[in-house]
């Protein structure tokens, strides 16, 4: 019985630069939109786009072309908002989640009109469907210049894939790759989970990636999503298109 290795778990860092981005139908609309800036049709953009579809990675190629500060919308109450508008732009993550002070991220978008600052806000789902108390800022987020981050295609999903591997070093055949896309869910979150287990998997078997391993991480994968809380944020938020 073969004996397996107790896995040394080492922080992944995904690289979050432009060119790290890897870009395909899905995305190419933001992307565009974040590199017009500063010349947006509006000083507001809310980007929407599941768990793992490139919000973060966005928002930080954003940051690096913008001097942006960047804050979670659940943070918003620790920190003067002048402090925050000191930046010639902001970026709020997670205005999804129902945990921040809604009349802080309305101040917000008040001042920075007032001030011409641009504003980035990320979401897993669109304006219209996010559960507002507050009338003055739903009114205020629905006049936002909006941008969807779509499914990734096949194309796009086989890309993704391959660096994934390669970001960790997983020596993966390109019929494996063909193996996944045919049989994961079709989206960048689940790519990332699936990456990740595989990772965890071989490294504590001993072993290369193999068909094995791989119809056992999606089985594990698929497991996970659906117990997922409504509200959890994926660690695949934060890979190389998170």
């Amino acid at each position: 019985m073969a004996t397996r290795q107790l896995p040394l778990r080492l922080p992944h860092r995904p690289q979050m630069t432009r060119a790290d981005f890897l870009v395909g139908a899905a995305n190419a609309a933001a992307l565009t939109l974040i590199e017009a800036w500063p010349a947006w049709p509006t000083s507001t953009v809310v980007l929407t786009g599941p768990g793992g579809a490139g919000k973060t990675h966005l928002v930080e190629i954003w940051r690096a072309r913008s001097s942006a500060s960047v804050i979670a919308a659940s943070d918003l109450g620790d920190l003067p908002l002048d402090r925050l508008l000191d930046a010639p732009a902001v970026a709020v993550e997670n205005i999804h989640l129902r945990s921040y002070p809604e009349a802080a991220l309305f101040h917000l978008l008040n001042l920075a009109k007032e001030r011409g600052t641009s504003l980035l806000l990320t979401t897993r789902v669109p304006v219209s469907d996010l559960n507002i108390a507050l009338p003055d800022l739903a009114s205020r987020l629905k006049t936002a210049q909006p941008v969807a981050l779509g499914a990734p295609d096949d194309a796009l999903l086989r890309t993704v894939l391959v660096k994934l591997f390669a970001d960790r070093q997983l020596a993966v055949e390109p019929d494996l790759v063909e193996y996944i896309l045919k049989r994961t869910e079709r989206s960048l979150e689940a790519a990332n989970a699936l990456v990740d287990s595989l990772d965890r998997e071989a490294l504590a078997a001993g072993a290369p990636v193999s068909r094995r391993l791989i119809a056992a991480a999606l089985a594990d994968v698929g497991a996970g999503h659906a117990h997922a809380g409504e509200d959890g944020e994926n660690p695949g938020e934060n890979g190389p298109l998170g």
